[in-house]
């Protein structure tokens, strides 16, 4: 009797030290809200918004101890629309995240699967649409920079250092996985950030090939509904600063994006005729700050001139978008907030055969005209 106490207290203590070394954590955040916008298409809108201000998804995040400081990981993210249920991408159940991998304490990790880019991850959370907080409505018009996570990339292999004394560095490949056409609907990025006490700077380049190609199994495609634009040739790269001073955060983030052989653009799930055939190249100016007025509530406000030039086959024109945003977030505990915001974006200039340049908030369908507002009031929860 004794020696059976004994091995089930043993094999207890295997148990358990087994479970100590591995873990998997379920996360995420929902996020749904009120908004109202004077013109989509020319007509006001009110609707209730899934992932207003941050992403709506849930994710699984695995992490075995395999001793001497290397870990096995894996992540399973997968976003989804809360009105309905349905995922954000059809037919695809981990539609943001879903790699597999090795890390070690001192040399960082290297991971294949579907993962964000270099923008991603280093440049992003230092602009509004990307920050900590989240205002997807402040994003840059189309996406263009991907500063608000509108893709990732597929079939990725990434490696991400550890952190060095607050500096951090990476970089990912996506393969076309086409036989024959290496190039065929390809992606790769690099980015690094460093932080010091209050500073923070990042820089990242993302290049995407042939997003517009029929070639669904590659990185990044808009016939599969991974990308909001499709072009032959996407070049972005960007640099961003902020500083935080006590409350206080500001910061400035520069993009540029050349989108090249333009087959489609979608704006907010209405596509625009008369872009085919034509260069977009796009300069994005924003400046950005957050106030904590006491531990639970702050404001934060943020700005951006889009500057573009186009070119091409269905005509030409200067497109410029002035995009601001307003938002004030009181937190309700660590985990729950209520939030109330609004944007204005202006337009001008000519954007080819399309015609007058129109307001395109992000996520929302495009104005008639050149000025569009939009205003929220939502509930947020993380898990």
């Amino acid at each position: 009797m004794k020696k059976t106490l004994i091995a089930a207290g043993l094999l207890g203590a295997v148990a358990i030290t087994a479970h100590a070394q591995s873990s998997v954590t379920l996360y995420g955040t929902l996020d749904a809200g009120l908004v109202y916008s004077n013109n989509q298409g020319g007509h006001s809108n009110w609707q209730q918004g899934s992932g207003v201000a941050s992403d709506t998804y849930f994710g699984l995040r695995g992490n075995e101890d395999l001793g001497g400081g290397l870990h096995a990981i894996f992540t399973l993210e997968s976003g989804f629309n809360l009105n309905n249920g349905k995922y954000s991408e059809s037919n695809t159940m981990f539609n943001r995240q879903a790699f597999v991998g090795l890390q070690s304490d001192r040399y960082g990790a290297l991971t294949l699967g579907r993962q964000y880019d270099s923008v991603v991850d280093y440049l992003a959370p230092l602009s509004a649409a990307g920050a900590g907080y989240g205002n997807n409505l402040a994003g840059h018009p189309l996406d263009n920079d991907n500063l608000d996570n509108s893709f990732s990339v597929k079939n990725a292999v990434k490696y991400t250092s550890a952190n060095y004394a607050g500096l951090k560095f990476g970089g990912l490949y996506g393969f076309s996985n086409s036989a024959g056409d290496f190039s065929n609907n390809r992606a790769w990025s690099v980015g690094a950030s460093y932080e010091n006490g209050p500073l923070n700077v990042a820089a990242a380049y993302l290049q995407l090939n042939k997003s517009g190609s029929s070639n669904l199994s590659g990185a990044v495609s808009q016939g599969d509904g991974t990308a909001a634009v499709a072009a032959d040739l996407q070049r972005t790269f960007g640099a961003g600063i902020n500083y935080t001073y006590g409350p206080a955060t500001v910061g400035f983030v520069y993009t540029h994006t050349q989108l090249d052989g333009i087959s489609g653009v979608d704006v907010g799930g209405t596509t625009l005729p008369g872009v085919a055939g034509t260069n977009l190249h796009l300069d994005n100016y924003e400046v950005n700050g957050r106030y904590a007025l006491t531990p639970a509530l702050s404001l934060a406000a943020s700005y951006t001139f889009t500057d573009g030039k186009m070119s091409g086959s269905n005509g030409s024109g200067d497109p410029k978008w002035h995009t601001v945003s307003l938002q004030g977030d009181y937190s309700l505990s660590k985990r729950t907030d209520v939030y109330v915001e609004g944007v204005y974006q202006h337009a001008s200039g000519e954007l080819g055969n399309f015609g007058a340049n129109v307001a395109a908030i992000n996520t929302l369908a495009p104005s008639s005209t050149g000025n569009q507002i939009a205003a929220a009031v939502g509930l947020r929860h993380r898990f």
